[in-house]
């Protein structure tokens, strides 16, 4: 059963189009990453399905509800982390919670829920005007979990965290989805997604243009394989012996590496590649395949002269 639809869904301000006839579903405890450049339409998509932007045309459901029609009710019934949303100076961490707890109606317990953030109940008695960025973010992901929400929209969840507190944010989120809860996540910092997501959805130009799990994203853009090639000598020669090779797109010495090594990324034969090592008299010691990387596979959709194709 899928937790959100959009369907054909477009948003024009004036003579200028931020989403244009977007439609992707996510499945109920599916944690599903949205990424796009600048400027995509995330932020627009995002503010539709919560109902604060009115969509040009389409239709989006949310919980088997209408977006639009029925946020009142939808909203009492997911989490929202939102980028660049700020805490009320005046207000404890305590006040926060509490004011979250009041208007969802819900019984949470506020110190369970800073437990599980990691802020500490002396820091929630203090005014959240005097808070670091990465307290005010656990702060208001606190929020965002009160009454147990079927639907968590996280929009650059891991602001101001620290790697350990990224690394706790993406196990809350493992959590969250294991309870049976559906998580939309949004961010730039594609290690994280790359992490924690099930399927991950990119856009560009307000236009879908690839919807798949990672391993099959990596599958779409020709396999994306780097070899890492320990050698007798790792010279410029070297790395011309591969570079005409069928299928490599690039090559270099990783002057790095403690040993003599140089990488090649080729969606082509890798005997193909030792072997032209090998006739030009190179000693191959070991060899190592890396998988593409999200940050690879975004970038061949979403540069200039990636197609788009939804």
């Amino acid at each position: 059963m899928a937790t959100v639809t959009v369907d054909g869904v477009s948003k024009h301000f004036g003579d200028v189009v931020a989403v244009d006839s977007l439609s992707l579903s996510i499945d109920e405890g599916e944690i599903f990453g949205f990424l796009g450049p600048n400027g995509a339409g995330k932020s627009t998509t995002i503010n539709m399905i919560l109902d604060f932007v009115k969509p040009t045309s389409g239709s989006i459901s949310v919980l088997g509800m209408d977006a639009q029609r029925e946020s009142k009710q939808i909203r009492q019934r997911i989490g929202v982390l939102p980028e660049g949303y700020h805490t009320y100076d005046r207000l404890t961490g305590y006040q926060h919670l509490e004011f979250a707890i009041s208007s969802k109606g819900a019984t949470d317990d506020p110190d369970a829920l800073l437990e599980r953030v990691g802020l500490d109940p002396v820091d929630a008695e203090r005014k959240a005007g005097g808070y670091s960025k990465g307290m005010a973010q656990r702060l208001l992901l606190a929020m965002a979990l009160v009454g147990e929400p079927d639907l968590l929209i996280l929009d650059e969840p891991t602001t101001g965290l620290d790697p350990n507190g990224a690394r706790e944010m993406r196990e809350l989120v493992r959590d969250e989805a294991s309870r049976g809860a559906t998580v939309f996540f949004s961010s730039h910092i594609l290690g994280q997604v790359e992490a924690v997501c099930d399927r991950v959805g990119i856009v560009r130009e307000g236009r879908l243009v690839a919807e798949d799990t990672i391993e099959g994203l990596r599958d779409s853009v020709g396999g994306g394989e780097t070899l890492r090639i320990e050698l007798d000598r790792a010279t410029d020669e070297a790395v011309q012996a591969v570079q005409w090779v069928d299928g490599v797109t690039s090559a270099s010495i990783d002057r790095d590496a403690s040993d003599p090594t140089i990488v090649v990324s080729t969606g082509g034969s890798k005997t193909a590649v030792l072997s032209a090592l090998e006739d030009e008299g190179f000693v191959v010691e070991d060899f190592a395949t890396e998988e593409a990387s999200l940050e690879e596979v975004f970038r061949a959709y979403t540069t200039d002269g990636a197609e788009v194709t939804a």
